[in-house]
């Protein structure tokens, strides 16, 4: 072994190869399975070519506004995702409070009534409830906002709808292949 591939490898570059690696398990190009095996190779890999070896049937990764989806010959793309973030971010606001905004009224009225029942205010327990949730969940939103959550939602539930067309389709098309071929038996003949 000459050159680069006969160097030592440094901890920086396998944390590098262990970075590219955990892109490619988020991409789908890797199982668990075998993420976990290469990375255990990774740290234990002592040159360039054995950290080479681990990346080299994966494609480079992109840059994140380069990246695009890749869409097998004969489908559509999903539908691109407004440029305007404001409505995805209020649905995505929406599904995070929602439970949150439905709950506490409801445990409000609980204390409420029993506090009528006992003719007097007894101790305000809500607060117990609403307090820690609506802490964490605005903890959620600030780092969910920050982070880009909207759109990854967004794009999740492009990605469920496309599935369940599909899954329609695939039913719908089922269906008539069914009623074909019942129509083209005998009469008389068992039908399913």
């Amino acid at each position: 072994m000459d050159g680069r591939d006969g160097m030592r490898a440094a901890d920086a570059d396998r944390r590098a190869v262990a970075d590219r690696l955990r892109i490619a398990v988020d991409e789908g190009r890797l199982d668990l399975h075998d993420y976990d095996e290469r990375l255990q190779r990774a740290y234990a890999a002592r040159t360039y070519a054995e950290l080479d070896s681990l990346v080299a049937d994966l494609p480079t990764p992109a840059t994140p506004g380069a990246s695009t989806l890749a869409v097998p010959d004969g489908t559509d793309p999903l539908p691109a995702l407004p440029t305007d973030l404001r409505p995805v971010a209020r649905r995505w606001l929406a599904e995070v409070w929602q439970p949150y905004l439905r709950v506490i009224p409801i445990v409000v009225a609980v204390w409420a009534v029993t506090s009528m029942l006992a003719g007097e205010v007894l101790y305000f327990w809500p607060a117990w409830v609403a307090g820690p949730w609506g802490a964490v969940l605005l903890v959620r939103t600030v780092t969910g906002v920050a982070g880009g959550e909207p759109r990854r939602w967004a794009a999740e539930q492009e990605r469920r709808a496309a599935r369940r067309a599909r899954r329609r389709r695939a039913r719908a098309a089922e269906r008539r292949r069914r009623v074909a071929r019942r129509a083209g038996e005998p009469e008389g003949a068992e039908q399913d």
